[in-house]
């Protein structure tokens, strides 16, 4: 079930932002038979649970079949997972295969997780052959500024450990498919952006 997202739909979020255009990287298509990963990164915060849902949901309206995944949701399952580099890597690893699976069998698969490191998500990448990278490019600056779960609060005053961006680094894709930054482009700016895209391999 796609959640419902809690940003505001047609104009940036801070509207004194002049206009910026999204970063697209063109990279081969993968086989005809092999369903689209789309994976989105980002600091928390960042607004890319916001656009990843909404993309879920006119994926659905098109009749295409989609399985979202999200990184908190994911973590309500299964709370014992841990924030060390060694535990999200696991964790992210075992994520990636389930989606390599669900792409194998012509499920589109759309993800939403922080997802700090870059090995990890090549490591992804090489397992899902339909695997396109969305950096959603929040600086850390205005991720704090919205800080819509109070975890930065949090995490100045020391009661959050590993906590990405301060004590644990976020490593930006170097040649995402896509980036976005949300200061300037409303979410349905950043939907489309992303089914243009996604779009190629959809046919």
């Amino acid at each position: 079930m796609t959640r419902s997202p809690g940003w505001h739909n047609s104009s940036p979020l801070d509207a004194g932002t002049s206009s910026r255009s999204l970063e697209v990287t063109t990279r081969e298509s993968p086989p005809d038979s092999v369903a689209p990963v789309v994976w989105f990164t980002g600091l928390s915060g960042s607004g890319k649970s916001t656009i990843a849902s909404r993309v879920c949901v006119e994926l659905e309206r098109r009749g295409i079949e989609v399985e979202y995944i999200d990184g908190d949701a994911l973590r309500e399952v299964f709370p014992q997972t841990g924030f060390t580099r060694a535990e999200r890597e696991e964790h992210l690893r075992r994520t990636g295969y389930m989606a390599s699976r669900l792409a194998a069998h012509g499920v589109t698969v759309v993800a939403s997780f922080v997802s700090p490191y870059r090995e990890s998500r090549d490591f992804i990448r090489r397992l899902c052959p339909g695997f396109i990278e969305i950096h959603v490019a929040t600086p850390l600056e205005e991720c704090e500024r919205r800080d819509v779960k109070g975890l930065y609060a949090r995490a100045r005053r020391g009661e959050i450990r590993n906590f990405t961006g301060f004590d644990d680094p976020y490593e930006p894709p170097e040649n995402p498919e896509l980036t976005l930054d949300t200061r300037a482009l409303s979410v349905d700016q950043c939907v489309a952006q992303v089914l243009e895209r996604l779009g190629r391999q959809l046919g």
